[in-house]
């Protein structure tokens, strides 16, 4: 008989769950799990501006209690973005001491997201802001010239969103906008004109009030200058236009909201660094249709798969347009939605 094929082993040890030794984890000595904690004493706040990975949040808004607090990520939302204009639960240290840190750990939904896609000047697609409901388009009159496409690429943006937009051409005193102007006369725009020795401050206050406003124009129109003017003590920085390149330098390079106060209340604006590309690979198409209600109301007698562009066979709205049923000012509405869908193009 061999060794092994003995029964007696009295002699060998006894085992049983309570000998297994568990490694411990390297990132704690508590095992990892799923379950997450319901965090009910969460504070809620707003985010005023994003810095560094930072955040920094307004806790009771026009409250007795209002404050301003610095907060973290939590580690559950590493993979979700956190911009400003979103509305967040916090938890920790929200006494908004100096100092303290406290903890971002839920995002609440979204009302509104204003985003550009990746193009040819920026790799990545990035959030601009969530829970705007207007957004101001800032354009100069001259020096730098401005730029049609880009003004018709932010319009597309903010149809897209749902986000009510607006328009303030700069330096006038340097030249006419009217000619330029033209170009937007079939949209409900909101024009203001403004001027080195007349900035219309009372009345775009009065349109900011009761709104969170994205400020959003290309690098060097003088948005900066406006927004310090609207908010006393912004102190947004200043750029000047380059003489050869005719561009803008880049000057605000983050992104924050700053109160206006007016006669009828209070507002926000949202003061966004400059860009010379707006990427529209996010759009729908619909959305930009759904903009102009009277010739979506038209559009809907359609064939399928109708691109609305002035080529496009047996178009319902270029039809009425043509039988002038859509009155004075629908073929200019119609020429602006065929170039904001040749944009998006």
């Amino acid at each position: 008989m061999s060794w092994w094929d003995a029964d007696d082993d009295e002699d060998e040890p006894e085992f049983d769950e309570s000998d297994v030794r568990v490694r411990p984890n390297r990132r704690g000595s508590r095992p990892r799990t799923k379950m997450r904690p319901e965090h009910a004493d969460a504070v809620q706040g707003i985010v005023l501006g994003v810095d560094r990975g930072r955040y920094a949040v307004l806790v009771d808004d026009g409250g007795a209690d209002e404050r301003e607090i610095t907060a973290a990520r939590a580690s559950e939302l590493r993979r979700k973005s956190v911009v400003t204009g979103d509305r967040v639960d916090l938890v920790g240290d929200t006494s908004g001491e100096p100092g303290t840190l406290a903890r971002i750990v839920r995002i609440g939904e979204r009302s509104t997201l204003l985003r550009r896609s990746a193009d040819d000047t920026d790799e990545v697609e990035r959030v601009i802001v969530a829970n705007a409901d207007q957004m101001l388009i800032v354009v100069a009159a001259a020096d730098p010239e401005p730029r049609i496409r880009l003004v018709d690429r932010y319009l597309v943006a903010a149809y897209d969103a749902r986000i009510q937009p607006l328009l303030c051409i700069t330096k006038t005193d340097l030249a006419d906008p009217a000619e330029f102007l033209e170009n937007f006369a079939g949209l409900d725009l909101p024009v203001f004109r403004s001027s080195t020795d007349r900035m219309p401050l009372a009345e775009i206050t009065h349109d900011l009030i009761g709104h969170r406003t994205v400020f959003v124009g290309h690098s060097g129109v003088g948005k900066s200058t406006l927004v310090n003017a609207l908010v006393p003590g912004a102190d947004r920085a200043i750029g000047r236009v380059n003489a050869v390149t005719g561009r803008g330098r880049h000057t605000s390079s983050s992104t924050i909201s700053l109160r206006v106060d007016g006669d009828g209340g209070t507002g926000w604006v949202i003061d966004t660094p400059g860009v010379r590309s707006f990427g529209l690979g996010h759009v729908d198409r619909a959305n930009i249709l759904g903009a102009f209600t009277d010739l979506a109301r038209v559009a809907e007698l359609c064939p399928r798969g109708c691109t609305h562009l002035p080529d496009s066979p047996d178009c319902a709205l270029n039809e009425a347009v043509d039988a002038g049923e859509l009155g004075e000012t629908g073929r200019a509405r119609l020429d602006s939605l065929q170039r904001l869908l040749d944009t998006f193009a």
